[in-house]
């Protein structure tokens, strides 16, 4: 078996040492290149040659945005039965996607998982979502997150570790800006249904749970799963007492309801639609701003070692 290992030297857990070790335990089972990042945007194009050269299994050493690009550069030609595996070893501070597949979140725990799937031939078959041209594993967002997590790179680019107390600062810096809470309006819009075109921010599932705060973890759509299409908590207010009982319900692991909200579940297509452009987020990583994403849920799109 051939396999290329990717490796995000700049995760937030990833050190020399990690790396050392993975590649002695993976050398044991498979045939294996080593290769690592240079920019953002590279483990995709790994990924990529690794796919056109056929080679069997990517594994991701790193956090969800170096699993993103290389579950989106493995499947560049499209899902199928020709793309190579994905394989993951947490190396970030969250590891929503490793956690959501089972996986141990301390490394050599997830190691020695990752060992023994693949002496087995154990592995399982996902579906993903897609917001325009881009695959995603677990979470997409526009608005309200979005501004959260541009606001932690932003502090990670001047210095500062990732870590949930960063993204519970992130998100009290940006509520307590009173033109922050203003936002344009968001309109959802489904094949067959009215728009509902209320909305102040809007989180899209793919899986549960949405993300974690250290061990706990936060869900705003609970029924979502890689075996079902994709699921939609809608936002209505930012700036009322419904939107710190939608936020409390989150913290005590309640499913999000009530007037402030909109839940949709299993949703196949749908699009979001924004009066200006506001942040938009995939798997946890920034990706600028939009005014308009269609999503699209992917049934069975990619084999994950796990």
């Amino acid at each position: 078996m051939r396999a290329l290992l990717v490796v995000n030297h700049k995760a937030t857990t990833t050190s020399g040492r990690i790396r050392d070790v993975l590649v002695h335990a993976l050398r044991s089972e498979v045939d294996l290149e080593v290769a690592y990042t240079e920019r953002r945007g590279h483990a995709a194009t790994l990924a990529q040659r690794a796919a056109k050269e056929g080679l069997d299994v990517v594994v991701a050493l790193g956090g969800d945005g170096t699993v993103n690009e290389v579950v989106n550069g493995v499947l560049t030609d499209g899902p199928g039965s020709h793309a190579p595996a994905v394989a993951v070893v947490p190396g970030g501070s969250t590891n929503v996607f490793a956690r959501a597949i089972g996986l141990p979140n301390d490394w050599v725990e997830a190691t020695g998982v990752l060992l023994e799937a693949l002496r087995e031939g154990r592995s399982r078959v996902i579906g993903l979502g897609r917001a325009d041209d881009r695959y995603f594993t677990f979470c997409a967002g526009l608005g309200l997150d979005a501004e959260v997590i541009r606001r932690v790179e932003q502090a990670r680019r001047r210095g500062n570790s990732a870590s949930p107390l960063l993204y519970l600062r992130s998100f009290a810096g940006h509520y307590m800006v009173p033109r922050d809470r203003r936002r344009p309006r968001v309109t959802l819009e489904r094949p067959g249904e009215p728009p509902d075109s209320d909305l102040a921010s809007v989180i899209v599932q793919n899986t549960a749970p949405w993300t974690f705060l250290g061990t706990r973890a936060v869900d705003a759509c609970p029924d979502a799963s890689f075996d079902l299409g994709l699921d939609v908590l809608g936002i209505r207010t930012l700036h009322s007492p419904g939107f710190a009982r939608t936020l409390s319900q989150l913290l005590l692991a309640v499913e999000p309801h009530g007037k402030a909200v909109l839940g949709v579940h299993d949703a196949t297509e749908f699009s979001l639609r924004a009066e200006v452009p506001i942040a938009f987020q995939l798997d946890g990583e920034y990706l600028g701003e939009r005014d308009k994403v269609t999503f699209v849920a992917v049934p069975e799109a990619v084999r994950v070692i796990c």
